[in-house]
């Protein structure tokens, strides 16, 4: 009889316990976050897209304004096989909205030294190249931060899509 009481006036003690309230911890910064506060990495949020920009063969141009940034794209993988971009393209901190036209906008990364192409682009976007060439994945880097220069880039075809 004794057990029958002591059972239910241990459910009821631990009832009246107070519950232990779960606190969240604070947010921990990524590296590459702490690196932009302590002043050793660049917050490329603040450096200007405009430029020129390659790997290999392939280049890019950026000229413009924060406000309008024109953009010009040309893949080289030679005998013919290339493709020539030009549009407008916007940005939002790291991501780029790249326009080559209706049937071809995308979103890029900036990083603040490099542009990257996603792997997979609109089917639109094929148009703008010939044979095999593809604008997927193209990854290039700064190589300028002058208009000028970038203005001056020539495509496949002599055309200046940034001038």
């Amino acid at each position: 009889m004794i057990a029958r009481l002591i059972a239910p006036m241990a459910l009821l003690t631990l009832a009246s316990c107070p519950v232990a309230r779960h606190t969240s911890l604070p947010a921990v910064p990524s590296l590459e976050q702490a690196a932009i506060a302590r002043g050793l990495v660049r917050d490329p949020t603040d450096i200007d897209l405009s430029g020129l920009y390659a790997r290999d063969t392939d280049r890019l141009c950026i000229t413009g304004t924060a406000l309008r940034y024109r953009i010009g794209a040309f893949v080289d993988y030679g005998d013919g096989i290339a493709c020539n971009a030009a549009g407008s393209v916007t940005r939002d901190g790291q991501q780029l909205r790249v326009d080559f036209g209706e049937d071809c906008r995308f979103d890029a990364r900036f990083d603040g030294e490099r542009v990257t192409f996603p792997g997979r682009v609109p089917p639109g976007c094929a148009r703008r190249c010939a044979r095999r060439a593809s604008l997927a994945a193209l990854e290039v880097q700064r190589l300028s931060g002058s208009a000028a220069e970038a203005a001056a880039m020539r495509n496949g075809r002599g055309e200046q899509p940034c001038g």
